[in-house]
């Protein structure tokens, strides 16, 4: 069994009330090797300025998972099949509503861009390597949130 972690830390600023809910949502995300990113509650949940724009939110980094984790292991298969990839980029959108009372993230679609050097693969090859990914991802695996793979070609 393996184990992740993240240290999450957040810290009430002495000019804030805090129990009137006027209180700043930006917060830190470290991880083990030292990186730290800066996280906030999303504008479209918590409105301006208690939400800070320019740093990454849960659900902004949930979909960021969700696609590195299928591009990791395309890239793997990618490899075993000899093919050279040059480049990947991927425009993840998640579509998030209300199910059953619950909100929730219901739908992320990959959209994955991939540049090959030399001779790429046919589209059948690529998409079947988008598939053996979707089925390894570990963290499409752990979610019930459907997530869909659009190859841009």
């Amino acid at each position: 069994m393996s184990s992740f972690g993240a240290e999450v830390i957040w810290t009430r600023k002495e000019t804030e009330i805090f129990t009137d809910r006027r209180y700043c949502r930006g917060h830190v995300w470290r991880f083990d090797g030292g990186a730290e990113v800066a996280a906030s509650s999303s504008p479209h949940i918590v409105p301006l300025p208690y939400s800070l724009e320019e740093n990454v939110d849960p659900e902004e980094a949930f979909v960021a998972a969700l696609s590195s984790c299928h591009m990791l292991f395309f890239l793997h298969f990618a490899s075993d099949a000899g093919l050279l990839i040059d480049h990947y980029s991927d425009a993840a959108i998640g579509e998030m509503k209300t199910v059953d009372g619950k909100t929730m993230i219901t739908k992320v679609t990959l959209r994955p861009k991939v540049t090959y050097g030399g001779d790429g693969p046919d589209v059948s090859l690529e998409d079947e390597l988008h598939h053996r990914a979707h089925e390894a991802c570990f963290l499409a695996n752990s979610v019930k949130t459907e997530v869909l793979t659009e190859p841009v070609r």
